[in-house]
């Protein structure tokens, strides 16, 4: 459904917007002024920078279980990736490397400015710096971003992991712009680039965290002769520091250094390794391993340490003191697909609601250091949130009694099977699943658990509602963080109706509630920063009564910080992963 929102403001409005943006600008980028020299300690890294140093040389090892959905800047929806692809792709802005709060502040990338807006807030400019270069040498230039936002929005067959906010936002085309693989001539009318320095958006309305926006990868700059569509993942033309040398899909990426970034024009970035090499499909027990044994600097999912190595850790004072446990804008979830019967009816979906038992979850995610007991879809750490629990039970352990009494009313007392998917490396995940089952079992519901690889979960599972409707799929597993720290950045994309896409979606409960979706466009508009947060309090209050979502845990990463890895600091803007931008080695 596409969206419809009335986009006039008043002068005293239009004003506003420009308080609203002027808040976060400030242009030079500059690195955290929290920082220590030392290894820090415990929790060390989530308040100040560790390891601080600019000793070069060295090769920075990255591990992972699994494999990404995408290593191509405009088509992937990964936190880590986001995080992680900055090393090769600039966007217009990004957030400042930085540890804790310091690491939530927006900055120019790109762009030698935030954007400035204009005083309705309809349109918003963009000047990118001078010097900026490919790895190739050539310049890059306005057309590439412009471009880049085409392809990443525009071309839902070729490139279907990322977010839709551009489409969504931009004025289209008189005839509706069909994306540069489709409409190889034209071009989308509303990103305007007057020259080769600047780029323009035009928006159908304004929307007071643009600046938020255009700091996804999906503004990485993209020369359309270079674009190979699906393939353009194997090399991607490098903006950033780094470069790729080689790309194994399934197994290997190994980045060098970019001889033509130059530091002038990058005030944010250091180059410090000789080589950057990411190893995939790692089980998460040796990924712990190499980060103890200083072989590898970092876990790339940024997810923490499996249980195991957790009670390792914390039996021992000196791995205890390399960690680091901290909220990171993210909620552990069950999705209940609206779409699958009897999950079309609410109460059937109040049933999970009351059956399950929320101890027992938190447990098999590792417990408390893992993530508190969760009650509403905002986290905590998400301007908005409001604390409230529709479904509470007695110690969060559920209540059969009333999700018995759920099933009467949605004329299931007999209960019914289902089937709950999750992703098959991650074993925290799949162990909330079978404490799911165990719980819906008391009550009469059937669940059957199947697991399908995470770097296809959206593309070709979870994320298609065709697939969950055929699957007879109820439940999903999900974490989700903020695409950027405020509630929209967090809300939108999961509770949105007219966010559902045929594949790559996020709406995995299928949620289309019209009372929602004028709250989400009241919010967008909203040039008051109180206005705005009521308004999304107002809407988890909503979702939870549409009893869509379980809300699990809000999680906490707890991740091993080893003393070969320089630079470390954990940011809350990359969901308290660290921040890999100026990650060195001592090695």
């Amino acid at each position: 459904m596409r969206r419809s929102r009335t986009a006039v403001l008043t002068a005293a409005a239009a004003a506003a917007v420009l308080v609203v943006t002027g808040c976060s600008s400030g242009s030079s980028g500059s690195s955290s002024s929290s920082s220590s020299s030392s290894g820090g300690g415990t929790d060390a890294a989530t308040k100040s920078v560790v390891n601080v140093s600019d000793k070069k040389g060295g090769t920075v090892t990255y591990e992972m279980r699994g494999t990404p959905d995408s290593f191509d800047p405009g088509n992937t929806y990964y936190a880590y990736i986001y995080n992680f692809s900055r090393l090769y792709g600039r966007p217009l802005t990004t957030f400042q490397p930085a540890a804790g709060a310091a690491g939530n502040k927006l900055v120019p990338d790109l762009a030698e400015s935030l954007g400035k807006p204009s005083a309705d807030g309809l349109t918003w400019t963009y000047k990118l710096r001078a010097g900026l270069k490919y790895e190739d040498g050539s310049p890059i230039i306005s057309k590439d971003v412009k471009y880049a936002v085409e392809r990443s929005n525009f071309a839902p067959d070729v490139l279907s992991n990322g977010p839709v906010y551009f489409k969504d936002l931009l004025v289209d085309n008189a005839t509706p712009y069909q994306g540069p693989y489709k409409d190889k001539t034209g071009g989308l009318n509303s990103i305007e680039t007057p020259d080769d320095t600047t780029v323009v958006f035009h928006l159908k309305h304004p929307f007071a965290d643009f600046d938020y926006l255009v700091s996804a990868p999906q503004t990485a700059p993209v020369p359309q002769a270079k674009d190979t569509g699906a393939d353009y993942v194997k090399h991607v033309l490098s903006s950033g520091t780094y470069k790729f040398e080689s790309y194994e899909d399934g197994k290997q990426l190994t980045l060098v250094p970019n001889t033509n970034w130059e530091p002038k024009s990058d005030p944010i970035r250091k180059q410090l390794a000789d080589k950057i090499v990411v190893k995939m499909n790692i089980d998460q027990a040796t990924v712990d391993q190499d980060l103890m044994a200083g072989n590898a600097q970092v876990d790339l999912a940024g997810l923490g340490v499996d249980p195991q190595t957790q009670a390792k850790v914390l039996q021992n004072q000196k791995l205890k003191s390399q960690t680091d446990n901290a909220y990171g804008g993210r909620l552990v979830y069950t999705a209940i697909n609206t779409k699958v019967a009897p999950f079309d009816n609410v109460d059937c979906r109040k049933a999970v609601q009351y059956a399950i038992d929320k101890v027992s979850v938190q447990t098999a995610l590792g417990g408390p250091i893992r993530g508190a007991v969760a009650s509403t879809v905002l986290p905590p750490d998400i301007p908005g949130h409001q604390d409230f629990d529709l479904y509470a039970t007695d110690g969060n352990k559920g209540d059969e009694a009333k999700a018995k009494d759920a099933l009467k009313a949605c004329g299931k007392p007999d209960g019914f099977s289902t089937t709950i998917i999750a992703r098959s490396e991650r074993g925290p995940e799949v162990a909330a699943a079978t404490s799911i089952q165990a719980a819906l079992k008391k009550v009469g519901i059937t669940v059957d658990i199947q697991q399908y690889p995470q770097g296809k979960y959206f593309t070709d599972y979870a994320g298609v509602p065709k697939f969950t409707q055929d699957k007879n799929v109820g439940l999903i597993m999900m974490q989700w963080g903020a695409d950027w720290p405020t509630g929209y950045g967090f809300l939108q994309q999961i509770v949105d109706g007219r966010a559902i896409k045929d594949s790559g979606n996020s709406n995995l409960a299928q949620l289309n509630d019209p009372e929602i979706n004028k709250l989400i466009d009241d919010a967008a508009v909203n040039t008051d920063q109180a206005a705005r947060e009521k308004d999304y309090a107002a809407i988890d209050k909503k979702t939870m009564e549409d009893a869509v979502y379980v809300p699990l845990t809000y999680f906490k990463v707890f991740l091993y910080r080893p003393d070969s890895a320089t630079n470390v600091g954990s940011s809350p803007a990359w969901s308290g992963q660290y921040d890999y931008l100026n990650i060195g080695t001592t090695k």
